[in-house]
């Protein structure tokens, strides 16, 4: 059991773990920012009141201010400074606020002009003699080794570009070429690729982040011609196994609301923790 949330079949998040998981998140954003300037961009990683304020390239997914509400609240100056930040790379300053961050926090951003433009759900489970299920005998899912990791961004970027369909549609498209570097860029944050072999082929891919006992389940795909086959259920089996052999006490995922992405993780034991609002204020207002 984790200290910070009782669980019987459904586990509960009270502000500390949302803490934890927010700093977790925003040590993910931050290092992948890290691995994009690596290869040359001119991001920058600030951070603001417990959070950080992120951006890697024009039109990535990484530009965005995450982990707020959890250590004070921005003074004026300092999300001025943000805003200048974003509008220098002629970005808008997207934000993505936690329901169990500081209050506060929502008031400042409403009084600047903000806007919530779409929601996303932070769903988890606790690890430790708690099973993961087990994956389908014809499948092999497996950590990517170095030489496959083109293969991994490919499958993980075709999987991408065709979502599932079901559930509220994102807002958000980025072009394949930038999340293929996106990937490229989580790998390099220490985040694990996994395969997901089927029939002598790989059918999806997956990743895995841990961090300060968090495992982060940081995206996975599978190829539409081999959809509907248990290759989801496998990569979430195999990481959970591989999160709790690394100590994680918590899984964590984040989905798109109603997709089938969350219908998956549900039905191996994961329960809403809170929902992020994605705010956004135009670059210029």
């Amino acid at each position: 059991m984790v200290t910070e949330c009782a669980a019987v079949s459904i586990l509960f998040c009270g502000t500390a773990l949302g803490r934890r998981i927010e700093h977790a998140e925003a040590a993910l954003i931050g290092a992948a920012v890290g691995a994009a300037r690596h290869r040359g961009t001119e991001g920058f990683a600030l951070p603001v009141a417990g959070g950080l304020a992120a951006f890697a390239e024009p039109g990535a997914p990484f530009n965005k201010v995450v982990g707020l509400g959890f250590g004070g609240v921005p003074t004026a100056a300092e999300f001025d400074a943000v805003e200048r930040a974003y509008a220098e790379r002629g970005s808008p300053t997207p934000v993505e606020l936690s329901t169990l961050a500081d209050p506060r926090i929502a008031e400042l951003l409403g009084a600047r002009g903000y806007r919530a433009v779409a929601f996303e759900d932070v769903l988890g489970r606790t690890l430790g003699g708690h099973s993961a299920g087990q994956a389908p005998a014809d499948i092999e899912v497996r950590p990517a080794s170095e030489h496959e990791l083109d293969a991994w961004v490919d499958v993980v970027v075709q999987g991408f570009a065709h979502p599932d369909g079901e559930g509220v549609p994102s807002p958000e498209e980025f072009p394949r070429e930038v999340v293929a570097r996106a990937e490229r860029d989580f790998a390099g944050a220490g985040v694990t690729p996994y395969l997901a072999v089927l029939d002598g082929h790989i059918a999806g891919g997956g990743s895995m982040r841990v961090t300060d006992g968090v495992a982060q389940l940081t995206g996975a795909a599978t190829a539409p011609a081999d959809r509907r086959r248990g290759v989801q259920g496998a990569l979430l089996a195999a990481r959970l196994h591989d999160a709790e052999a690394a100590g994680a006490d918590i899984a964590v995922v984040t989905t798109a609301p109603g997709s089938l992405s969350q219908r998956n993780v549900q039905r191996r034991g994961f329960h809403l923790l809170y929902t992020r609002a994605i705010l956004v204020r135009a670059a210029g207002q």
